[in-house]
């Protein structure tokens, strides 16, 4: 039974969570605040984590976000952030931070436990094809959902990884940005365009040795994004992060 980690300030969102997420066969554990919804996790080892971007006191939604991702034992846990903000630039902040899906309140709880299911379905392999595609350093290994670079492991969260081995599926073919959406979503949602750059610059920023220059994943203008199929990379030359 998947357990769902509830970081969520407001008791009756909640329980409306809770009691969907129960009848549909998921195990649930809340907090309601930052730092116990980060004891949470650290106790429980969640399978997902379903995270409200405006939490009370010091440490919001944003925070508790960065921190997961740092933490190594949680990098890969998956994150759907709940947001009241109407404004894309914050959405885009929590995307760009690792997590890997929104949903804008009010929001119907049904949509939630989709959207739950459908991240969850990705990350378990079970859709997963049985296949390593290798581009110069760059290896991709979609059964066992893992990335090496230079032989070095790539901690990448659940969607950029779906992002990245959707391209592998054609290296050197441009991919729009509604046919990524499809692939890593399940559907097309409004204003995720924007979301998938925020995922490619996520990507590019931990397999690009000068993420402003890329070599693996490179933009075709007025379509989208497509892995390289030739790279100039220079073998054991990895991107520093500080």
């Amino acid at each position: 039974m998947p357990t769902i980690l509830v970081i969520e300030d407001e008791p009756q969102i909640v329980e409306i969570l809770r009691d969907y997420l129960l009848r549909s066969g998921f195990r649930v554990v809340a907090a309601g605040d930052g730092p116990s919804g980060l004891g949470l996790a650290r106790r429980e080892s969640p399978d997902l984590v379903v995270l409200d971007l405006m939490l009370p006191g010091a440490m919001d939604g944003l925070d508790v976000c960065r921190q997961l991702r740092r933490e190594k034992s949680h990098s890969m846990v998956p994150i759907i952030m709940l947001t009241a903000r109407v404004e894309e630039t914050d959405r885009l902040i929590g995307l760009e931070l690792g997590a890997d899906d929104y949903v804008t309140k009010p929001f119907s709880p049904r949509e939630v436990v989709a959207r739950v299911r459908a991240v969850l379905r990705r990350t378990s392999g079970s859709e997963a094809a049985a296949a390593i595609v290798q581009v110069a350093d760059l290896e991709i290994d979609r059964e066992y959902r893992q990335v090496r670079l230079a032989g070095q492991p790539v901690e990448l969260t659940p969607t950029e990884f779906d992002l990245l081995a959707t391209l592998a599926t054609q290296p050197g073919r441009p991919f729009t940005r509604e046919e990524l959406t499809e692939q890593v979503y399940d559907a097309v949602y409004t204003s995720f365009d924007r979301a998938v750059d925020s995922h490619i610059k996520n990507l590019r920023r931990k397999i690009e040795t000068d993420p402003g220059r890329p070599e693996y994943i490179l933009t075709t203008y007025g379509v989208g994004y497509r892995l390289n199929d030739r790279p100039a990379a220079a073998a054991g030359q990895r991107p520093q992060h500080g």
